[in-house]
């Protein structure tokens, strides 16, 4: 059997530089990312392990605040160890960084739902390491800038309180980054089936969506489908946005149907849009409509939640202790409108105690 070798450890030379763990089996691997990271001040590779246990070596001693993961390593592959591997990291985003981490590919899902803050294709031969090289250094600056404990996110925050007699009749649940780790959390701790239409937005490019319909379809008993064009809103059955358009709503006589908006979210830019999807139930529940943040970057949901709190419905945050990025929740909370601010797996227990959401 072969020794594993110490580490890599490279010793920080600008004391607020985004420290990288790079822990990849391949040696040309970690060659081209550390020569992407040599050309820049502001994100530095503090360790290259080549192995997990030489990664959790290094964590038991030194944080990072970014951690690359391959999948296909000696041992233990990264999908089963990414869950020891975040206890370990001690806040530290994970970013898959694999071959098998194609644009809507199982692996990638799998990632995200397992915690994982990000997944990136390594460059195939023939793509330009250029484009690699811009396209994971923005994905790093910009885990590492949402990340970072702002002033503001110190300043007191207002809850709304829920209008009296509050009757739920429809939850949109919009989330990006962590986001599918977080909604997992949420749909277990869903009791029975909700007697009340669940619609979600998740930050999503349009090939992951078929992988995460099914990923959400585990995560709980509920059926749950890719929304489509004119379709019925059902008492307890999920539906997702698709990643081309924004998921949203409106009402023919008795029954709500879905509309899909190809536009991007022009205060956002986002699509699919959570601004969108509120907006929809505002119109169409008016005062029944409930609101759902969780994490994620940016402010996307906070538009759409004035629009929510303007009908009388509810809008719920997620909590910053359990976010992976407290962006999405921060700005609906600084905003005033959010009613309450939990961690994903005591939503459904507030949804039965306020909202009126049976057990």
């Amino acid at each position: 059997m072969n020794a594993i070798l110490p580490a890599t450890s490279i010793r920080s030379a600008q004391a607020n530089a985004v420290r990288v763990l790079m822990i990849d089996d391949s040696v040309v691997v970690r060659s081209v990312v550390a020569g992407i990271f040599a050309r820049i001040s502001d994100v530095e590779l503090v360790c290259t392990a080549g192995h997990l246990d030489e990664a959790y070596a290094f964590l038991a001693g030194q944080q990072a605040d970014i951690i690359l993961l391959d999948h296909e390593m000696p041992g233990q592959n990264g999908l089963d160890a990414l869950p020891q591997l975040l206890n370990a990291a001690r806040n530290a985003h994970v970013i898959m960084l694999s071959s098998h981490c194609q644009r809507g590919s199982k692996i990638a899902v799998a990632a995200l739902s397992l915690g994982a803050s990000d997944a990136i294709a390594k460059p195939a031969s023939g793509d330009s390491g250029q484009q690699f090289a811009d396209q994971l250094l923005m994905r790093i600056r910009r885990l590492a800038a949402a990340g970072r404990y702002r002033a503001a996110d110190r300043a007191p925050i207002v809850h709304r309180p829920v209008p009296q007699g509050f009757r739920v009749e429809c939850i949109g649940i919009g989330a990006s980054t962590g986001g599918i780790h977080a909604l997992a959390d949420l749909l277990g701790a869903l009791p029975g089936k909700p007697p009340v239409p669940i619609l979600v937005t998740q930050h999503l490019p349009a090939p992951f969506i078929p992988h995460y319909a099914r990923q959400v379809a585990r995560m709980s008993h509920l059926p749950v489908s890719v929304a489509r064009e004119g379709e019925e809103l059902r008492p307890g059955h999920i539906l997702i946005a698709p990643g081309e358009a924004s998921l949203s709503c409106w009402r023919d006589g008795g029954t709500v149907r879905v509309g899909l908006a190809h536009d991007c979210d022009p205060d956002t830019f986002t699509r699919p849009s959570v601004n969108h999807m509120f907006a929809g139930m505002a119109r169409s529940y008016g005062a029944g409509a409930l609101g759902i943040v969780l994490t994620g970057i940016g402010r996307d949901g906070t538009a759409g939640g004035r629009a929510i709190v303007g009908e009388g419905g509810v809008v719920i945050a997620q909590d910053r202790p359990s976010c992976t990025i407290w962006g999405m929740p921060a700005s609906v909370a600084r905003e005033g409108i959010a009613s309450a601010l939990l961690a994903p797996s005591d939503i459904p227990h507030y949804l039965r105690e306020k909202c009126g959401l049976p057990s």
